[in-house]
């Protein structure tokens, strides 16, 4: 046997990389099925499991790899096809299956794919767990836990999913309310929303102007969705909406446009969401968690409500966590990652979607005067690709420019220098009260970055 040692398939926010590459091959698909099927039938008998995707082309592979391990051990799966990461999360629960798994790589090119796993109440695993999968896959450790030949599982094609999750998604909504007076521009990304997102907005009575809707396994988030909202900017403007919604690939993040083409993006959305749920008391232990991206005059505008901030790493699932840690219902990501647990558990873009939308009608404002609010600080993001992922502090250069620029903007600003969980990028934010000073001082650091570790 091999011995497990530094054998890791498992990142920040499961299994990713490009498609046909180490870690995202079709025989660690395979091996990753057999290790969930021992790790969950050792805990639960005979389990069975949910199997969603997004549009993908690759997804075929893995599908079809993580079923043939996952049957091979035992287990009975469920597969859902293309459906949203919490429409996964959702039939899990529905289904009382004993996790979910979801074969997607988010916002990412299509090139690229990943694997996430969700127990049965629709959380993701813990790392121990992964860490055991790990440990199971690197030693080859299957041969004690194979099935009786009658007691292979077998595959069964779930086919009301979409229409589940589309009620389920609906039921977060008044039922009284309607969308009628409302225009939107719905922007699906290609993706695994491509088919339901529609569905719940027209089903709600809005009027709805749909991009994004035709994957062909290729163009999933390619110049479209909640990376590049430049396109439903221009469709607002041009189809005088109310507001324009862009999911990601796998539709649990969403980036808003309010009616001036202004893009509204998850710290500001998740300032709405908060103040209402404030004012109407409903934000329980008046606690929100967000990210150490989160910007400045969000976290400000928080505290002046007298709600508290709460500050996790970066990554819905740590923001999760630190909700169940500290009992909020409430959390998210700047990048468009809102997690309502009162609702699911997951980030889950459609649902975010449905309460801002509720919010501009029981204020009857427009998206732009929600978010008037806000005084966000200028802040300057820039994404260097890189060819290693040493740590950090280790690297003196950087270090200095860091130092150099943190002394610069004083108490009035702050830098953050990190590494991509999903990516071969590092991220280099620089906030302050000056937006040329932010942007030029955020170029000087990324500069120093590409020196040291850029990709050649």
């Amino acid at each position: 046997m091999t011995k497990h040692n530094s054998f890791k398939i498992f990142g920040t926010d499961g299994v990713r990389g490009h498609a046909n590459n180490y870690p995202m091959l079709p025989e660690v698909a395979l091996a990753l099925g057999k290790a969930i099927g021992k790790l969950f039938n050792k805990r639960v008998g005979k389990a069975r499991v949910v199997i969603g995707k997004d549009t993908r082309l690759s997804c075929y592979i893995f599908e079809n790899a993580l079923i043939a391990g996952l049957c091979s051990m035992g287990v009975d799966t469920l597969m859902v096809g293309p459906l949203p990461t919490p429409g996964v999360a959702f039939i899990t629960r529905a289904y009382r299956a004993d996790a979910g798994i979801v074969i997607s790589a988010s916002h990412n090119p299509y090139y690229d794919n990943g694997i996430k796993i969700f127990d049965a109440q629709g959380f993701k695993l813990p790392d121990d767990w992964e860490d055991e999968m790990e440990k199971i896959i690197a030693n080859n450790d299957f041969q004690d836990s194979l099935p009786k030949d009658s007691d292979i599982g077998k595959n069964t094609k779930i086919i009301d999913a979409d229409g589940r999750y589309i009620e389920f998604v609906k039921s977060t909504f008044p039922r009284r309310m309607s969308l009628e007076n409302l225009s939107i521009v719905l922007d699906c990304a290609n993706g695994a929303g491509y088919k339901v997102a529609p569905l719940v907005f027209r089903e709600l009575d809005a009027k709805v102007y749909t991009y994004g809707v035709h994957p062909n396994g290729l163009n999933i988030n390619q110049g479209c969705g909640s990376m590049h909202p430049e396109s439903v900017q221009k469709a607002v403007l041009e189809n005088r909406a109310d507001v324009g919604i862009s999911l990601d690939g796998d539709a649990d993040r969403i980036i808003m446009v309010d009616e001036k083409a202004q893009i509204v993006d998850g710290d500001v959305l998740l300032a709405i969401c908060a103040r209402d749920m404030h004012k109407k008391g409903m934000l329980k232990n008046n606690r929100v968690v967000g990210t150490v991206m989160s910007n400045l005059g969000f976290i400000k505008g928080l505290e002046d409500l007298g709600i508290e901030f709460i500050k996790s790493p970066v990554g819905d699932r740590y923001v999760i966590q630190d909700m169940l840690k500290h009992d909020a219902v409430l959390g998210g990501e700047q990048s468009g990652h809102l997690i309502f647990l009162d609702h699911n558990t997951t980030g889950d873009g459609i649902v975010a979607a449905l309460q801002v939308l509720r919010i501009m009608i029981e204020t009857d404002s427009k998206l732009s005067d929600l978010s008037s609010f806000f005084k966000r600080y200028p802040q300057t993001l820039v994404n260097v690709k890189i060819s290693s992922k040493p740590p950090l502090e280790t690297l003196s250069n950087i270090q200095e420019s860091i130092k150099r620029v943190e002394n610069e903007l004083g108490s009035s600003g702050r830098v953050l220098v990190r590494y991509s969980g999903t990516e071969d990028i590092c991220r280099v934010m620089v906030e302050g009260t000056k937006q040329t000073q932010v942007e030029h001082s955020a170029n000087a650091i990324a500069d120093v970055v590409r020196e040291e570790i850029g990709k050649r």
